[in-house]
């Protein structure tokens, strides 16, 4: 049944014998039951972001930006794949009661491979970051694991959203995100087209907002030029929830909800999230649409359901209960937790030897915070694990642990009838009785997050700034003013501010939203029994002085590939408890260095060579850039074009294959082709960007190289 042609005839004969008005109804993401056709009720609605979200227990994993700083396509497969099989046990069992209610189906809507163009961006934890090369192939990896390779589908995963969106949310309603063509296809369509082309990703959502004047959920451009003509994408459209409506009420390019239901229909909008597809009968008895219009659109919708095998007996059917937060599953999201955790500093004081500690002060608001484990868009855990239980536990008796909340997330006070900072005599007294600090600052997802599902009402999600909110600024310099090490722990979900800890504190982890159990995995981080091995995602930043205005959707000034200031922590930047290094690369067994010539029509292939030269185990990400010599066209600076983990279990040397797609020696001209341009092209190979920041951080260097085209121009 994964034959596509297949599931679809069996949709065209099952549509056929509906009436119009059985067909209008089918296209709503609440789809009612059509019992004289043996057709149950289904719900599309379901999210699976990093987990099986809203639908009770499952398993949790890292926010996604936490995964994407794992640099880890194989983890993200292994996350979609739980996502899948959970997904189905949660079906499976509430199906059997007749339990077809809101995120109980097996279309989920995620992932999230939006650009994270700006660090204000509410939603940019959702995300994989902000290069489109690495959120592209990490969203492939997801979705092929949650959509397996068997003949039925495991679920249905869907690329959201399509396209141009990324903040700011308070607007997104009304927003047109005016975008040259060059960005479009160099920024922010590279990822959704891998998904398509590559993943073949069953379903797409459209955005909120507009692109260059049309709403993404009724654009003629990306709905029908590009998605289903370009691209050839043959699964279905979703809308943004609600976003059909904003068509009249606030993109104001239609009249009446009637309209609106016709536009979004007639550009391709399969089903809505929503109330506006109550009225596509009325368009169609208006003339708006033809019933062929509500035929195709059902017909793709129920191809999907066909190619999960709702209407007929699968091998995912015997999946049960017991899947969900099985042993391997948590295993898996341990793991995940304990790649994704980015060292920014480390001045010898991590890890911390337990056998050396009589006392650990832990301290912050995100210490003993379960909302900070977990980040929006979650499932339910049977289990949290804070921080400040996950060093209660990781230590003996005879390590006592002292413990400060300090502060109030973002108010002045925790209690009401308290003096301003009234915590922050215990945090101070906490530190002056430790012989060390793990303080635990950040936001969690009512600071940050979707508008409308945030409590930051004042920015919808958004942050103003990139500074943690003041009482926080208070306590960590309170704090570290006692003069014992500090150890930062920054749970957000999005770059900081962290000049003062970078200056200050004796180390510095991002450990973004951990997941449900992350506070054991962070305490294994902390005493040495893992290794920290991720890099990150985004570029952290002195401040938002750095940064464009939040409206201008120009890629001129953002993101690691166009900023030319200097930034606190740059993309792919993260320290490791090792003593790794590059000992070669190699292409075809001959050494790269100097000038090689190659035809590079077909790509590359690198084989790297590193060292690890310590006796505990180790992680570190190759990652590869590069850059068109001499081109007007390219990136400001040098593009990740390549990654992959290299793991040492001891001493010694191990080698990776990775290739290098023909595209990243490729550029986008101002129409939004991809052209050649430069005969030669930059490489680096590293642990890191080829830029000064990152060197100076790390004290290593790359191996750099250039390869002159012998193929045509």
């Amino acid at each position: 049944m994964r034959n596509r042609a297949e599931a679809r005839k069996r949709a065209e004969e099952l549509v056929a014998r509906m009436t119009v008005e059985e067909k209008a109804t089918q296209l709503r993401y609440d789809s009612p039951a059509i019992p004289r056709l043996g057709v149950p009720a289904y719900n599309w609605w379901n999210e699976g972001l990093h987990g099986v979200a809203r639908a009770g227990v499952a398993t949790s994993f890292p926010q996604a930006i936490g995964m994407a700083a794992s640099f880890d396509s194989g983890l993200l497969r292994e996350m979609g794949e739980t996502v899948g099989i959970e997904g189905r046990a949660k079906y499976n069992t509430s199906s059997s009661l007749d339990d077809r209610d809101i995120y109980k189906g097996l279309t989920f809507w995620s992932p999230n491979v939006n650009i994270f163009r700006d660090p204000r961006w509410g939603r940019g934890q959702e995300t994989y970051g902000e290069d489109p090369y690495l959120a592209g192939e990490l969203g492939k990896a997801f979705v092929e694991g949650l959509q397996g390779d068997g003949e039925y589908m495991t679920a249905a995963a869907c690329a959201k959203h399509f396209a141009v969106h990324s903040g700011p949310e308070a607007v997104r309603h009304e927003f047109d995100a005016e975008v040259s063509q060059k960005d479009l296809y160099e920024t922010y369509l590279p990822a959704f087209e891998k998904l398509v082309k590559e993943a073949e990703v069953e379903a797409v959502m459209g955005a909120y907002n507009r692109t260059n004047g049309e709403p993404c959920c009724g654009s003629k451009l990306l709905m029908q030029d590009i998605l289903r003509g370009e691209w050839g994408f043959q699964g279905h459209y979703v809308s943004d929830c609600w976003a059909i409506r904003d068509f009249h009420t606030k993109h104001m390019v239609t009249a009446t909800a009637v309209e609106s239901a016709a536009l979004a229909l007639k550009r391709g909008c399969d089903v809505n999230c929503g109330n506006t597809y109550l009225h596509v009968l009325q368009a169609y008895q208006e003339g708006l649409v033809t019933e062929e219009e509500i035929t195709e659109a059902a017909v793709r919708l129920f191809t999907t359901r066909f190619l999960l095998g709702l209407f007929d007996g699968t091998p995912f059917d015997a999946i049960g209960f017991d899947a969900l937060e099985c042993r391997e599953h948590l295993e898996r999201a341990d793991r995940a937790t304990a790649e994704s955790v980015v060292l920014l500093k480390n001045n010898g004081i991590l890890p911390l030897r337990k056998d050396k500690l009589k006392t650990i002060g832990v301290v912050g608001p995100n210490a003993d915070s379960r909302t900070a484990l977990i980040g929006n868009y979650h499932g339910t855990s049977s289990r949290y694990i804070t921080v400040l239980e996950g060093i209660q536990d990781a230590v003996g008796e005879d390590t006592r642990v002292y413990y400060s909340q300090g502060c109030h997330l973002f108010k002045d006070k925790v209690e009401g009838l308290g003096w301003k900072d009234d915590r922050i005599s215990e945090a101070v007294t906490v530190a002056q009785n430790s012989d060390v600090v793990i303080l635990c600052v950040g936001l969690d997802e009512t600071l940050e997050g979707e508008e409308g599902d945030t409590g930051n009402s004042y920015a919808s999600g958004d942050k103003p700034d990139l500074l943690l909110p003041g009482p926080q600024r208070r306590l960590m310099e309170a704090v570290i003013k006692v003069g014992k090490p500090v150890v930062v722990l920054n749970m957000t979900g999005s770059s900081m501010d962290l000049r003062y800890a970078q200056e200050n504190a004796a180390a510095v982890m991002q450990v973004w939203y951990p997941g449900a159990r992350g506070g054991r995995v962070i305490a294994r981080l902390l005493f040495g029994e893992l290794s920290p091995s991720g890099k990150l995602p985004v570029t952290f930043y002195h401040s938002s002085d750095d940064l464009p205005s939040f409206e201008d959707y120009s890629m001129k000034g953002r993101t690691y590939r166009y900023f030319e200031g200097k930034p606190l922590y740059p993309f792919g930047y993260g320290l490791t408890y090792g003593d790794v290094s590059l000992k070669s690369v190699r292409n075809g067994g001959e050494p790269c260095q100097g000038t090689l010539c190659r035809d590079l029509s077909h790509g590359l292939d690198l084989t790297v060579r590193a060292e690890s030269r310590g006796d505990s185990p180790v992680s570190e990400v190759v990652q590869v850039y590069c850059r068109p010599v001499g081109s007007g066209l390219a990136p400001v600076n040098p593009s990740l074009c390549g990654f992959g983990r290299i793991f040492f279990e001891k001493a010694g040397e191990q080698e990776i294959l990775i290739h290098i797609d023909r595209e990243a020696f490729q550029v986008v001209d101002e129409k939004g082709k991809r052209i050649v341009d430069s005969k030669s092209v930059s490489i680096s190979v590293g642990f890191g960007q080829p830029d000064q920041r990152t060197k100076e951080l790390t004290g290593q260097e790359g191996i750099s190289f250039v390869v002159e085209r012998t193929d045509a121009l």
